[in-house]
């Protein structure tokens, strides 16, 4: 009897660690499910509804998704988004990458933490303060871009007020805001690059640029892809500082998906076709996030 006791102890400490342990993740479950799936699951389900704060919801199956891909304003709005998330993208990840190379190499060690906190400092700042202070910078008459422009004889740009500049404007400063996190993220991933096959491949009069490609890359290629998706979802998603900097104009040619939601669903109570919208734009995500990651097979090394 006793070595039978002695058999079902560990199972009945088992249970018990098991017990404690579904007991320490319900919290953490309960909100999930509560403030992540159920919102999710209503969202699909007005995506397919007319509703009405008053009157309810009526089901019009895909009248919501209809509107959307025939409505020219709104295939502007999905254009303008996909536009600026892939040079946001590009030129983030790019920038951060060279940033960090250069960050990376033999330098006094005051000067190293300088350059790495004044690149990452915006990065810590809120996006509405820092579209705040680059709204000054991008002003017609009294910006200080243009009085620098003016001061050496080149005239004044309209940064934020000509359709041809404003989502070039927006992405400078997304890049200027956002580059010092990328570099922070690369800086890490350079130093575990083996020194010993750097040093072989110096040794061996390989051209720096070589070196690069052949080495340093193949090593980090997993953080490049992270950070690739990381800025994706991210870009996709823009919305405090194109309504701060441009409230979406002029006309619409900054206004983003996350604007035309907000509008629609607070702005007109088109909640079901801002809850079509919402869907529309998680799908891009998800179809974006899944090319980069099929194209990632053939250069990702892992």
């Amino acid at each position: 009897m006793s070595v039978i006791a002695e058999r079902r102890r560990p199972s009945d400490l088992s249970r018990a660690q098991a017990r404690a342990a579904y007991l320490f993740a319900l919290p953490t479950a309960v909100l999930y499910l509560t403030f992540v799936i159920a919102p999710v699951i209503v969202t699909v389900i007005l995506a397919f509804s007319y509703y009405d704060p008053m009157l309810g919801s009526q089901w019009v199956g895909l009248d919501n998704f209809t509107r959307f891909f025939t409505d020219q304003r709104s295939l502007q709005i999905l254009w303008n988004t996909l536009r600026f998330a892939f040079f946001a993208v590009t030129f983030n990840v790019s920038v951060g990458l060279i940033l960090a190379l250069a960050l990376n190499r033999a330098m006094p060690g005051w000067l190293r933490y300088f350059f790495r906190l004044a690149f990452f400092l915006p990065v810590i700042i809120a996006a509405a303060f820092v579209s705040i202070v680059w709204s000054y910078f991008y002003g017609d008459d009294l910006g200080v871009i243009n009085y620098y422009l003016r001061l050496i004889g080149l005239p004044g740009v309209r940064w934020l007020t000509d359709a041809n500049h404003a989502m070039t404007s927006i992405i400078i400063m997304d890049v200027w805001k956002n580059t010092g996190f990328f570099m922070i993220i690369f800086i890490a991933a350079l130093q575990g690059v083996p020194k010993n096959i750097q040093e072989a491949a110096v040794m061996d009069g390989t051209p720096a640029w070589r070196q690069f490609f052949r080495i340093t890359l193949p090593y980090i290629s997993p953080v490049v892809f992270f950070c690739v998706v990381y800025a994706s979802i991210g870009a996709l998603q823009v919305f405090e500082s194109i309504v701060i900097l441009t409230q979406g104009g002029p006309g619409d040619s900054t206004r983003s998906l996350s604007i035309l939601i907000v509008e629609e669903g607070f702005g007109s109570f088109q909640i079901g076709y801002a809850a079509s919208i919402s869907v529309v734009m998680t799908v891009i995500i998800l179809i974006i996030t899944a090319i980069q990651q099929i194209i990632s097979r053939r250069w990702v090394q892992q």
